[in-house]
């Protein structure tokens, strides 16, 4: 009987170690990507068009394509959004700057970039490998969902921007803000007689 135990252990062992390897590997590049996002987003990009290349080529998967477009529209919400909304939450000090006289806070994302970008890589190759499978292919008139998703990525931007505008936040920042010191004060050099 304890000859039978030991089998398995030793079966089970090197592929445990071996799922580990890969695991540790795949991490390793996935933190050495963490700093270098314009490559990712190229490699994302690259990634998109191989999708959509295999879709035309094989006229099919719109099901597959609509879900990956309410999924990606969905991870733009959550990108988008502070971390604590004020329509939400109760407000307990971190809340986004309502007057022109209230402090400044920075931004912070519900969705951080490299999450934002993680999952929409994996979704594209998902995706992809759904392509493969004809389970998912599923009849359908495609202008329909194209004219659909549209309609909803509209009144989804719309609200979200105008949840913006009522809040007064930019997700989006370019660059580091600098401090450029104050102003001298332009004095008018018109004088009375």
């Amino acid at each position: 009987m304890a000859g039978v135990g030991d089998d398995d252990t030793s079966t089970v062992a090197p592929f445990a170690q071996w799922k580990n390897d890969c695991s540790r590997t795949f991490q390793y590049y996935l933190d050495r990507s963490t700093p270098h996002p314009m490559r990712r987003w190229l490699g994302t990009l690259a990634a998109a068009a191989i999708y959509v290349l295999r879709v035309y080529c094989v006229q099919g998967f719109y099901v597959v394509t609509y879900g990956l477009g309410i999924y990606i529209l969905n991870l733009l919400i959550g990108f988008l959004s502070p971390k604590v909304d004020p329509e939400l939450e109760l407000l307990d000090g971190a809340s986004l700057p309502t007057k022109g006289s209230d402090e400044f806070k920075p931004f912070i994302r519900r969705l951080p970039e490299f999450k934002f970008w993680y999952s929409i890589t994996k979704a594209f190759c998902v995706a992809f490998l759904m392509t493969f499978f004809s389970v998912f292919d599923v009849p359908v008139f495609w202008p329909i969902l194209l004219c659909y998703w549209i309609v909803l990525f509209v009144l989804t931007m719309k609200r979200q921007i105008m949840h913006m505008i009522k809040y007064k936040y930019v997700p989006l920042s370019i660059g580091k803000q600098k401090y450029t010191g104050k102003r001298p004060a332009t004095s008018t050099s018109g004088s009375r007689d």
